[in-house]
């Protein structure tokens, strides 16, 4: 058994901020970060657009908390957003102090760019690889601490609760406390007991159960599916962003993100016979939030019958746009597009959840010892819809709430670490396994898009959820009765979190922000 102070599950921006100021301030204590891939892949790694704080005369703490609550459409935690805001800049000025870099324009100041939603210039960023940079420094500071492991390729598969230590069962009136983690350990094969008297959730998004994502492969909803499982409350899973201009790349998996700061930059929005439309819809344009604007092209490309929509950046300065989109510019002249002749073809796809494990404002869920932040959590910021690059603010913000209520939690509490009890593997390996959970999560895919996407309706909805219940039985048999492997893990957590959209969904009974029923409008 593996025994840890505190366990953090995930190394984005979240897990490591969270890891590194544990670490630094119990320089006498263990803490372990678990990640199902390398280090470094994560959904912060492709963050492009950049972090939203207010950093200028011309801006306001007022202005910024107005923007969001307008995003979220009135569905927003009034304090998150209000201490989310005013603690954004101390946090920036953390990552600064470790050596993170941005962008200065000719004054020396921040080069502050603008995205869709903002009513001023207040996104701080690094190029257009703004995640990269964050990401880079904050490994650097946590492979140089000496109580920091990182266990890379090491897959969590469940959380550990009284459950299984044979206690209690969940819905006893005690609750549910966590004590830990099984993991997979890929490089051996072996499911391993991971104790800790902390842990943190900060496993990052699902764009994947969509299949057309700006996420990368990993993002497949688990810190959301082993939580649910857990008993712990997830909330408003409904609503699910997608970001309105990933690059046309048909039978790409991923799809590369058109960051929004390029709209920011001027670029604007036209069918394949070069109109303009977002005119029609908002009277913000390109600049209208992330789910007005995903919307009008979605309405467009049905109306019009097209594949996609294109973003014109044909009039722009060219020398300027490489300068501040280099990584953009590269990608889409290895795609075969000229940018100063060509239009680029864009769609909008899954890019970002807004509800998951739900938190209050110390980041604490409701099972004792287990904390989340990022953004498998629903704290309370995004309300209906995200505001650009509210994201990395909000995982930064929380990141130190989580450090604080440990720092707490660790001097009052007397920890005692349990001996966990072995989990119980079955060696069996099936016949054409691979092939099932590849059909079955291609499937899954499908569906997701096809009834819970941008636009749903109640057939569709039910449809689903009755697909879903048929994919989840043959899933768990295929999961109780076969030798367990990454992929069918994610498949289970697929499931489960699409279950969850879909259940929400069914739910909910107005139209907000990102979410819109056809049969409630």
């Amino acid at each position: 058994m593996h025994n840890t102070d505190v366990l953090v599950i995930g190394s984005g921006i979240a897990g490591l901020s969270y890891a590194i100021k544990v670490a630094t301030s119990f320089p006498d204590k263990k803490v372990t970060i678990i990640t199902k891939a390398d280090d470094s892949e994560t959904n912060t790694k492709y963050a492009q657009g950049g972090i939203a704080v207010v950093l200028n005369k011309t801006d306001s703490f007022d202005d910024h908390v107005h923007d969001t609550l307008k995003a979220g459409d009135g569905l927003c935690d009034r304090e998150v957003v209000n201490f989310v805001v005013n603690e954004g800049p101390q946090r920036l000025k953390e990552l600064i102090e470790l050596g993170a870099q941005f962008d200065l324009n000719e004054s020396g100041g921040f080069d502050l760019g603008r995205e869709g939603g903002h009513t001023v210039h207040r996104i701080i960023h690094h190029k257009d690889t703004t995640g990269r940079e964050m990401e880079r420094i904050l490994l650097l500071k946590a492979y140089a601490l000496d109580n920091i492991d990182i266990l890379a390729h090491h897959f969590v598969i469940d959380l550990i609760t009284e459950h299984q230590l044979g206690k209690i069962t969940p819905t006893t009136s005690g609750g549910v406390t966590c004590y830990g983690a099984y993991v997979l350990n890929e490089k051996t094969n072996k499911i391993e007991k991971h104790a800790s008297c902390i842990t943190l959730l900060a496993s990052g998004g699902a764009g994947q159960v969509y299949g057309h994502t700006t996420n990368p492969a990993i993002a497949t909803g688990d810190g959301i599916a082993i939580a649910h499982r857990a008993n712990a409350v997830i909330s408003d899973m409904e609503f699910v962003q997608f970001h309105p201009t990933a690059l046309y790349q048909p039978g790409r998996s991923p799809l590369f993100l058109i960051s929004e700061a390029v709209r920011g930059f001027g670029a604007k929005l036209k069918t394949k016979g070069g109109e303009e439309f977002m005119h029609k819809y908002d009277s913000r344009k390109e600049l209208a939030s992330r789910d007005i604007v995903a919307k009008a092209i979605d309405s467009e490309m049905k109306i019009l019958g097209d594949q996609s929509v294109f973003l014109d950046c044909r009039f722009l300065d060219s020398e300027k746009f490489k300068s501040h989109f280099p990584n953009i510019y590269q990608k889409c002249s290895d795609a075969g597009i000229n940018i100063e002749k060509d239009m680029i073809p864009v769609v909008p796809v899954a890019h970002y959840f807004c509800g998951g494990i739900k938190v209050d404002y110390h980041g604490r869920t409701s099972i004792k010892n287990l904390l989340a932040c990022g953004e498998c959590a629903r704290t309370g910021l995004h309300g209906a819809n995200r505001l650009a690059s509210n994201s990395l603010l909000e995982a930064l913000v929380f990141a130190e709430r989580c450090h604080l209520q440990t720092v707490k939690d660790l001097n009052k509490e007397d920890y005692r670490l349990f001996e966990l009890p072995d989990y119980k593997e079955v060696s069996t390996v099936r016949p054409n396994e691979s092939a099932i959970i590849s059909k079955n999560i291609h499937e899954l895919q499908a569906l997701m898009r096809n009834h819970a996407g941008i636009v749903r309706s109640n057939e569709g909805l039910k449809r689903a959820l009755g697909k879903l219940e048929s994919l989840y039985t043959e899933t768990e048999s295929l999961y109780k009765t076969t030798k367990l492997t990454p992929r069918l893990c994610e498949l289970r957590n697929m499931v489960t979190v699409a279950h969850l959209i879909v259940s929400h969904s069914l739910k909910r009974n107005e139209n907000r922000g990102l979410f819109w029923n056809v049969d409630l409008s």
